[in-house]
């Protein structure tokens, strides 16, 4: 039974600050408030029953007040009913769904279960960051109902939001790759990558879908890394993989999969149809976790080998990517990158104490740690025995391990495997135009073989391919480590690495790549007065086009009226006559050659990647400037709009008028039915029965539902067709009537 230990605590107002909530030099401050006093038994018996949220009347996150969030006790081994202090998971938006603190809407608290230090999970990811996409972490004192329950490690979610950040969409298929109810060292229940059948059902005591779909996705990728290993490239994001491997061995964080239960990681779908791995859960880093690899052999934590688990059974992972050659030696260069630039230079010390000083004052206070303030303060050099069976496993002090682990390597054949030396990389023109051949070339040194690794947009996959070393590809003369290769330039910028390799080792330039890469920025003409104009808005959206974390906002078209591709960086956005430079176009925005691009008018503007405004379209009618500050490109003056109906110029680039709406693409001028002359009519509307056209006109129907996909087409045959909508799903739907002028109408209806 838990005894409640209570602490008189004077409860001051805080004013909620404009700090970054994942800022590691402060300790943030989040309270929370029930109605009643038996929080922790109710939060137990979720915990142990549904997993459910107990609401909160109120959260306070540094100050600023929600209401009706959503919190429940989390973890396996780090949560028990007997604990004074156990993890949590903060939803802000699970009742009120605009909630967000900074944008964010769910956050995890970490109790520093068997962590001296309580600093192993921030500290982890602080260095997992430099190289590959991760969640942000620091602290938290976290109160409840007045009383400190302690300090806590504040990591970010891994959702939709994290997805569009890092992975430029939110809606593909995303799995949490955490055996359902808790791991085990059987492997029944492990998510270990390895194929079982193509019957998705196998999967689902193993993988927990995030996403509305995506079994099919997994199985696939599933079955290429086991059965067709040489397409795996085409389907999972190679280099993060192994990224992933390298930090796990390197850290010896086997709760994770390089760990006896295979767990503790993420795959996000991206928009390039590859996985993506996502590493999370580093409390246990460092050689915190008891359940070794795995392979069933004692294991010292200091000498965990490079190739740990390279032959296993239930890590195919590891083993098909240490058994390729060349990806066995991407994978040491990433891991020597990591022992090197990290602890071999001692620069995790400074992350460490610059952690640990932060949280000197918050570890003090928190009456419920699981560990002495004495045993804090020497946790980076001493070994602490925890409680437990037998006496205790030894928790190691996290620079005693990390110096052991530089000596361990630094005897280790595999990493002392002498790689190549990139001496410098070059291109032919450092300032080039957009639609011209560069030459980039590499100086090497002990390599036989040297990769050029490139792409013309942020959110596109690296391509790889053979640089030449044969006096034939402005490398110079043959033979002489000097290589080259052409590229042309049809992107706004041009981000690259190089690769080479021997028959031993490999080495990337930039080391981190392709975390890292160079980057080179293309021109193009800056676009003039009358050559872009404001195309087609959508002020009120809810099937046409979805933004990267999946959300129908409004959205604004620009089209180049030209033949040649135009830099519109700079120009502003604005619906405010008296503030034209609401918006700014960011640096690197092209539009090709009578083509479009959309801006999302969504008031999100301080999102990472894609075009966002800073405010949003009025449907009820406003005015939209484009400018480049002191002169207008264009002006759209617009009035009433109506739900999924588009204001376009039609043909393109001309007269505006109402249109079924053409995201991202040239217009289609579908008149909307209101603005039509054509004969037909939809009836009856709302019904849930079927929908009947009446038209003596010959035409083709399209039904498209709320996602944009076509649902049903049919040719009308007859004065009055009519549509099985009474088969369809409640909801919202549009039908588009193509007559045989080229002409077409749109018209919703709604299945009740």
């Amino acid at each position: 039974m838990k005894t409640i230990l209570f602490v008189s605590v004077l409860f001051v107002s805080i004013t909620a600050t404009s700090q970054d909530f994942y800022d590691r030099s402060t300790v943030q401050t989040v309270e929370i408030f029930f109605g009643f006093s038996d929080w922790d038994a109710q939060l137990d018996a979720l915990a142990n029953s549904t997993e459910g949220y107990l609401l909160a009347d109120s959260v306070r996150v540094n100050g600023a007040v929600f209401d009706s969030v959503g919190v429940k006790y989390k973890g396996n081994s780090s949560y028990n009913a007997n604990n004074q202090k156990n993890p949590l998971h903060i939803k802000l938006d699970y009742i009120q769904t605009a909630n967000d603190y900074q944008g964010y809407t769910d956050f995890k608290l970490q109790n520093g279960y068997q962590d001296p230090s309580m600093i192993r999970e921030v500290l982890s990811y602080a260095i997992l960051e430099q190289y590959m996409d991760c969640p942000k972490a620091n602290f938290a004192n976290v109160y409840i109902n007045g009383q400190l329950r302690g300090l806590y490690s504040n990591a970010e979610d891994i959702n939709k939001k994290f997805n569009g950040d890092h992975y430029y969409s939110a809606e593909g298929s995303f799995f949490k790759c955490n055996p359902v109810g808790g791991a085990g060292p059987g492997g029944m229940g492990n998510p270990d990558l390895n194929f079982i059948g193509t019957d998705s059902t196998l999967y689902y005591s193993r993988y927990e879908l995030q996403s509305d779909f995506g079994w099919g996705d997994l199985v696939d990728m599933i079955d290429v890394l086991n059965n067709n290993f040489t397409n795996i490239e085409s389907i999972l994001d190679v280099d993060r993989a192994l990224w992933m491997l390298a930090f796990n061995n390197v850290l010896v964080n086997l709760d994770s999969y390089s760990g006896a239960f295979r767990q503790n990681y993420y795959l996000y779908f991206d928009t390039n149809d590859r996985f993506v791995p996502t590493v999370w859960d580093l409390n246990m880093s460092f050689g915190g976790f008891p359940g070794g690899t795995g392979s069933g052999q004692l294991m010292n934590p200091a000498q965990l080998d490079p190739m740990s688990n390279s032959s296993s059974l239930n890590h195919p992972l590891i083993v098909k990517m240490l058994g390729n050659p060349m990806y066995k030696r991407m994978y040491l260069a990433h891991l020597r990158t990591i022992v090197q630039e990290i602890f071999a230079s001692g620069d995790y010390l400074n992350t460490a104490n610059q952690l640990r000083t932060t949280i000197d004052a918050s570890v003090q206070a928190d009456a419920f740690k699981f560990f002495t303030y004495s045993q804090f303060q020497n946790s980076l050099t001493s070994n602490i025995t925890l409680p437990g069976p037998g006496g205790g496993m030894t928790q190691y002090g996290i620079q005693n391990l990390m110096a052991a682990r530089v000596a361990y390597f630094n005897s280790n054949a595999n990493y002392l495997l002498a790689a190549p030396t990139v001496n410098s990389v070059s291109v032919s023109n450092p300032t080039p135009v957009y639609g011209e051949t560069i030459t980039i070339n590499a100086t090497c040194s002990g390599e036989n073989s040297v990769q050029l690794g490139y792409r013309l947009n942020h959110i596109s996959r690296f391509n790889r391919i053979q640089m030449y070393d044969d006096g034939l590809h402005n490398d110079g003369i043959a033979g002489d480590h000097i290589y080259g290769v052409d590229v042309p330039l049809n992107g706004s910028m041009l981000e690259y690495y190089v690769y080479a390799e021997n028959g031993n080792a490999g080495l990337f330039s930039p080391q981190r790549a392709e975390h890292e890469y160079y980057t080179l920025v293309i021109s193009a003409p800056a676009a003039q007065i009358g050559q872009v104009l404001i195309n087609e808005i959508l002020a009120s959206n809810t099937m046409f086009g979805e933004d990267e974390y999946g959300q129908s906002n409004d959205w604004i078209e620009l089209y180049n009226t030209t033949s040649g591709t135009l830099d519109v960086s700079g120009l502003y956005l604005s619906d405010d006559l008296s503030v034209i430079t609401k918006y700014q176009i960011p640096s690197g925005t092209f539009i090709n050659g009578n083509s479009v691009i959309v801006i999302w008018a969504d008031q999100d503007s301080t999102t990472q990647y894609g075009l966002h405004t800073n405010f949003k379209l009025n449907s009820g009618g406003e005015s939209v400037y484009l400018s480049d500050g002191s002169n207008f490109y264009d002006v759209l003056d617009y009035g009433l709009q109506t739900t999924d109906i588009s204001f376009a110029r039609c043909p393109d680039g001309q007269t505006f008028a109402f249109a079924v709406p053409t995201f991202n693409a040239l217009n289609n001028c579908y008149l909307s039915l209101e603005e039509s002359t054509h004969d037909a009519l939809l009836y009856p509307v709302p019904t849930s029965g079927n929908v009947f056209l009446k038209s003596s006109e010959e035409l083709d129907i399209e039904v498209v539902d709320l996602t944009g996909r076509i649902i049903y087409t049919v040719t009308k045959k007859n004065p009055i067709e009519e549509l099985p909508s009474s088969r369809w799903n409640p909801g919202y739907y549009r039908v588009i009537l193509n007559f045989k002028d080229g002409n077409s109408i749109s018209k919703a209806i709604i299945i009740e």
